[in-house]
């Protein structure tokens, strides 16, 4: 019975695997805390307990390109399959696409139940890296407002909160409103420091 229990165990972490679309699988462990600044490594393995899944807190992950922000998303993400809860990571431009395709489709609401509502934990990517219309900022607004205190949310942008308008089509409401919910029960990490991607490329002797 119990090789049977370890083996489901083993095929369902597999399978929340494939399902939650990571680009590449990192861990905690690969992590460089003596690189970064801002980064508390005691926090960090606090979240890692995942009590902030239970709780339907959110984390927001700031700092410049290269700094470590996908790297702690995906490991905190993957930890979460790795205990067998649902989670699903994908890029805001993907996000945005998705649903402005379900939109004109006419099935928003099922795409929203089911990729939205469905994980446990959603990480967004990349929020700050192109600006959005309103429609796509409405989409976002969407989104965060539907797993407000229903779902765990991690999010990673290169711009601090003072430029977040500049994302959502200079609309200081909806920006607003997004922030408000998005902050109220979450955990802000900002992450000072080069790239990695820079450092390796110096470590090589590219740069």
């Amino acid at each position: 019975l119990k090789f049977e229990s370890d083996n489901r165990a083993k095929r369902s972490r597999i399978t929340l695997t494939k399902m939650a679309g990571f680009p590449t699988i990192k861990t905690l462990e690969q992590f460089d805390f003596n690189f970064t600044v801002g980064v508390n490594r005691r926090q960090v393995e606090e979240l890692a307990t995942l009590e902030f899944v239970k709780r339907n807190e959110n984390i927001i992950l700031l700092g410049q390109s290269g700094v470590g922000k996908t790297h702690l998303a995906i490991a905190l993400a993957y930890g979460a399959v790795q205990k067998r809860i649902k989670a699903r990571f994908i890029t805001i431009s993907d996000l945005i696409m998705q649903m402005s395709n379900a939109k004109k489709e006419k099935r928003y609401d099922s795409f929203i139940r089911q990729a939205i509502m469905a994980p446990s934990l959603l990480v967004i990517d990349e929020i700050g890296y192109f600006p959005m219309s309103k429609e796509d900022a409405h989409h976002f607004f969407q989104v965060i407002s539907k797993r407000y205190e229903r779902g765990a949310t991690i999010v990673t942008s290169n711009l601090v909160f003072s430029q977040w308008s500049g994302i959502f089509a200079n609309d200081k409401v909806v920006t607003t409103a997004i922030l408000d919910r998005l902050l109220h029960h979450s955990h802000v990490i900002n992450i000072l420091g080069d790239s990695y991607r820079l450092k390796e490329k110096k470590d090589e002797g590219v740069v």
